[in-house]
């Protein structure tokens, strides 16, 4: 067994094809297969199978992935640390990041200034919703990972909170209100988000024994704004997801907020702080010092 095996491994697992691996390692095919072919052979399992997505990892294989993945990552770790005590400051940085108040408001902001500050670290970024983006941390796909808050399975780093609100019409009587109970917006049919807080949003509604009527369901958030103007129904949003730039292009749709009101946090999120590469460390440092200005307001006006 070698690291160089177990990366194979777990590039085939991740990109469902040996091909897509070969490609992205710059080697062979038969390389490919001959890596997984030594590793299957010596640990007496099957490890990959062909399903109807590709090529996905056996039962067997997705027991040991987990322990790949971490593998891996200190191996990548100690690379980094190598690297920052020769003063070179390299490594691999792996994101995930979800909707519109992570992706489009908060990483570019922390990218901007860690970029500066390491730019031999090559960073990726993976967008998902907020479910997937947590289960990417567990599974180390991800180094760091987007997450709403509290999350009690990872070390966390809480960096901005806001509130939900109400997306209306503003041409509806609800629109003139101070504040939306959730109820008001079951008469009507909804709009959900599938850009992050879909679960939040749904949980929301069964806590308070209300469903909504569920009409229309959409990943982007302009989408979503640009059918509550043209009268298709009313949605939930994260504050922070719908700036005032945003609602400038779409004057017909006002915000309100829900009463009671109801808040979230979003945060970093590392399976252990104990254990991050000295990459993930940094990325922690430059989000961690521009969290106050994260939250003082000025991402309103983005």
């Amino acid at each position: 067994m070698t690291f160089t095996q177990l990366e194979i491994f777990a590039l085939v697992a991740e990109l469902g094809g040996f091909t897509a691996a070969a490609d992205k390692l710059g080697i062979s095919q038969s390389a490919v297969s001959h890596a997984i072919k030594q590793l299957e052979k010596e640990w007496g399992l099957t490890l990959l199978t062909r399903g109807q997505a590709g090529i996905e990892a056996t039962e067997a294989g997705n027991s040991l992935l987990l322990r790949v993945r971490e593998l891996l990552g200190v191996a990548e770790a100690i690379r980094q640390e190598a690297s920052a005590a020769r003063g070179l400051n390299r490594g691999v940085l792996r994101i995930g990041s979800f909707g519109t108040t992570s992706s489009l408001l908060l990483l570019p902001r922390i990218l901007e200034q860690f970029r500066a500050a390491y730019p031999e670290i090559d960073v990726f970024v993976e967008e998902g919703e907020d479910d997937e983006v947590a289960q990417w941390v567990s599974e180390r796909r991800v180094d760091v990972g987007f997450v709403v808050l509290p999350d009690e399975r990872f070390d966390t780093l809480p960096l901005v909170e806001d509130q939900f609100v109400a997306l209306i019409p503003s041409g509806h009587p609800l629109a003139g209100q101070p504040a939306v109970e959730l109820a008001d917006l079951c008469d009507m049919p909804f709009i959900m988000t599938l850009a992050g807080n879909t679960t939040l949003i749904e949980r929301l509604f069964e806590n308070a024994g209300l469903r909504p009527m569920v009409k229309h369901r959409y990943a982007q958030i302009i989408t979503i704004v640009k059918m509550v103007e043209n009268g298709a129904g009313v949605s939930i949003a994260a504050d922070l997801a719908v700036p005032a730039p945003l609602l400038a292009l779409c004057p017909g749709v006002v915000k309100k907020p829900l009463a009671p009101k109801v808040r979230r946090a979003v945060g970093l999120a590392v399976p252990s702080r104990k254990h991050v590469s000295p990459a993930v460390a940094a990325f922690l440092h430059t989000s961690k010092t521009m969290a106050k200005s994260l939250s003082d307001g000025s991402l309103g006006g983005l």
